[in-house]
């Protein structure tokens, strides 16, 4: 196979590489905004006799970084002729079948306020399960059987690790509750 032929099915461009460089390098630079303003309020100075106030270090990263981002924000910015594919439609529907039942997964942890409505939590546990029972079926494709055991077997595994051996109590939600865990 030609290496011209390696991303021919991956279906329509949707990113160059000049995009994904400027929208990360901006956001950066959003981020390190918030955290010197913050850091400015709370104080970044040394203090005699203490050391460095709360702000100080997160202050100097968020500069730094800050610093860096711009100068690639400008690189991106004035680099001459084509940057290439960032990202194609097939390979980013991937990352979004990961992504989204990823943010669905935390989301049933703590659960979610949506406007007036409340949905309560379910705990990590129940969620882990749930997570790896449809991730197992639907992106797996794996037998109904395995999918159950796994799920079930995995968030129990990690309920005795964490809970009994480390006593590290995790979220837990009504289920549990119920149960007495």
């Amino acid at each position: 196979m030609h290496s011209s032929d390696e991303g021919a099915d991956d279906g329509r461009p949707l990113f160059s590489n000049r995009a994904a460089d400027i929208v990360v390098a901006v956001l950066l630079l959003v981020v390190c905004g918030i955290v010197i303003y913050d850091s400015n309020r709370i104080g970044f100075h040394w203090i005699e006799g203490e050391g460095p106030a709360p702000g100080y270090f997160p202050f100097y990263i968020a500069v730094v970084l800050g610093v860096s981002s711009l100068i690639n924000l400008v690189s991106a910015v004035r680099a001459p002729g084509s940057s290439g594919v960032f990202v194609s439609m097939r390979p980013f529907g991937r990352v979004l079948a990961v992504l989204i039942p990823s943010l669905i997964f935390v989301a049933m942890i703590g659960g979610i306020s949506i406007g007036p409505v409340d949905i309560p939590g379910l705990g990590i546990y129940v969620s882990a399960a749930l997570f790896i029972f449809s991730f197992m079926l639907v992106i797996g494709r794996e037998n109904i059987f395995k999918a159950l055991l796994v799920s079930v077997g995995v968030p129990l595994v990690l309920f005795m690790m964490f809970e009994r051996w480390f006593l590290v109590p995790l979220p837990k939600g009504p289920i549990e509750a119920m149960l007495g865990f």
